[in-house]
């Protein structure tokens, strides 16, 4: 039976460091010549990314809210094999979740995974009450092992010795370590989170600085040892990937937009579609690279907004994914996708105060807004027929943008809708996804794993379209 060395790093809200220690941690241990598997608990992509980079392996998401619990076990035993050990970034506070019980937080996934958990703690202006909150947490629900802390921000050696002392001395939890307060942050944050590490001109060089800090303030070895304490688990199943829905030889080929303007994706999503069949092909709205012959199109998430002028300044492209969704090619769109294909996008603010001509699919302008129209879980209804969810299904997901719909020309109304919000916003009036021939497009975030009818569907829709070109 395979141990699988883990942590959790959790934190006791957003913004506690926990990135920076985890990036650090899974950096300073792959020197030491360690094979360290990258997670990011929650609906995450920008901090994932950065910690693939530091980990130099593909981070992996896991939430209780996207999968079930044998899905979790699963992919984590998937990916976690051939690791050394693996650290899982938490999200938000240790014990929060989406509901007054704390369903699907951190502690949950702790739980789930038997996971020593080190909690990552923010020491600004506290001593001895910094005693009170890890005991707190410790205490706080039965199951869950508080194996250490890591302070983060600390002000000098003096704080530093009394924290440790208050902290093991009267919560009765290891320290092991304490980082300086931080002079400069290596990685920037924006509207959305972090800095995209794709935008990042010196990616490697400030993980390597985090991985530097961190090795010489945190006691590696410890944290090693903790990991290596973890139980076994028992062995779970295989992951459930969707079988072929195509013969040999017929694989549809399916586009997915990968570029600075669009790249969220779950791996699984990607590595879903390729198990029912289809044969995937990269892609770019910012080159003026041709595309070839394709039998449908993904477009993710990610930061139109930022590149605003140059996806809309490349028309041969912008006029071809139009073409392509009249032709009745399966488009499937999710938040930044789904405003790339709207008419245009409107930004005013950091110096643009314009309105950027995009796809024109949709008789629609997203403005973006100074605060967020959308963020967190949701959960929909699918109430009108689409190449991609069945007429009644019940879909879990997540959505976070800053955007907003303007209606133009008087035609929002008319818009047909296929997902009525049962939890969240999407982008008319508790609706999402906007369906106009095979094209389905919405603010909502779906994992393939935890929507296991979505690539089937999928590749199906891209095969048929493949067919009748070939008629």
């Amino acid at each position: 039976m395979t141990a699988f060395p883990r942590i959790i790093l959790a934190g006791l809200s957003g913004g506690s460091g926990k990135t920076f220690v985890s990036a650090g941690l899974m950096r300073a241990l792959s020197r030491r010549g360690l094979s360290v598997q990258p997670f990011k608990k929650g609906p995450d992509y920008i901090d994932a990314s950065w910690l693939s980079h530091a980990a130099k392996a593909q981070a992996c998401n896991l939430d209780p809210f996207l999968l079930p619990q044998a899905v979790i076990a699963a992919l984590f035993q998937e990916k976690a094999a051939h690791a050394d050990l693996s650290i899982i970034e938490g999200n938000r506070g240790l014990f929060d979740g989406k509901d007054r019980e704390g369903t699907c937080s951190t502690a949950e996934l702790a739980r789930q995974l038997s996971a020593p958990v080190i909690l990552v703690l923010d020491a600004t202006k506290m001593t001895r009450t910094a005693a009170a909150i890890v005991a707190g947490c410790r205490a706080f629900e039965p199951g869950l092992n508080l194996a250490g802390v890591i302070l983060n921000r600390t002000a000098g050696e003096r704080h530093r010795n009394i924290l440790k002392e208050c902290i093991e001395g009267l919560a009765g939890v290891p320290v092991l370590g304490a980082l300086p307060k931080a002079v400069h942050n290596p990685i920037p944050e924006r509207h959305m989170g972090l800095v995209s590490d794709q935008e990042h001109a010196g990616r490697e060089q400030a993980l390597d600085a985090i991985a530097d800090t961190v090795a010489a303030c945190v006691d590696l070895d410890r944290v090693l040892a903790i990991a290596r304490s973890a139980p076994a688990p028992d062995p779970a199943p295989p992951v459930p990937w969707p079988a072929p829905v195509v013969a040999a030889g017929q694989a549809p080929v399916i586009g997915y937009v990968y570029d600075a303007a669009l790249w969220f994706y779950y791996p699984e999503n990607l590595q879903a579609l390729e198990h029912a069949g289809a044969k995937l092909t990269r892609l770019s709205l910012l080159s003026d690279e041709p595309w070839p012959e394709i039998h449908g199109l993904y477009l993710g998430g990610g930061f139109p907004e930022t590149h605003a002028k140059a996806l809309s300044a490349n028309t041969l492209v912008r006029a071809h994914v139009r073409a392509l969704a009249q032709a009745g090619l399966p488009i499937y769109a999710e938040c930044g996708g789904f405003m790339y294909l709207c008419a245009s996008l409107a930004i005013d603010q950091n110096g643009d105060n314009g309105e950027h001509a995009l796809a024109g699919v949709f008789p629609l302008t997203t403005r973006l807004c100074p605060r967020p129209q959308g963020l967190g879980y949701v959960e929909a209804l699918v109430e009108a027929e689409n190449p991609f969810h069945p007429l009644g299904a019940h879909l879990t997901g997540h959505e976070f943008h800053y955007s907003a719909c303007m209606e133009q020309s008087g035609q929002t109304q008319n818009l047909p809708t296929a997902l009525r919000m049962l939890r969240g916003q999407g982008m008319l009036g508790k609706r999402d996804g906007l369906v106009t021939a095979n094209t389905f497009a919405a603010y909502t975030h779906i994992h393939a794993l935890g929507t296991p009818h979505w690539a089937p569907s999928f590749v199906r829709a891209a095969l048929a379209h493949q067919q009748h070109k070939g008629q």
